[in-house]
């Protein structure tokens, strides 16, 4: 698979992820902007930035465009 497929699949999942533990524990805004170390967010926002921010790239890549 692409590196761009990839990318989507696991966007996918992390997004099923959330909603599966958003929907069994709610999730209030302290824990989503601030989680606590240990907690189940923690890094979750950081990660799937990074991977949406390297999906841009890749399309503008594909597209010969620049961000």
């Amino acid at each position: 698979m692409s590196e761009k497929t990839d990318l989507i699949k696991e966007m996918i999942a992390m997004q099923n992820d959330f909603s599966a533990y958003e929907r069994e524990n709610g999730v209030g805004m302290k824990e989503y902007f601030t989680p606590e170390d240990d907690d189940k967010l923690a890094g979750y926002r950081q990660k799937y930035n990074d991977m949406a921010m390297k999906l841009v790239d890749i399309a503008h890549a594909e597209k010969g465009s620049v961000r």
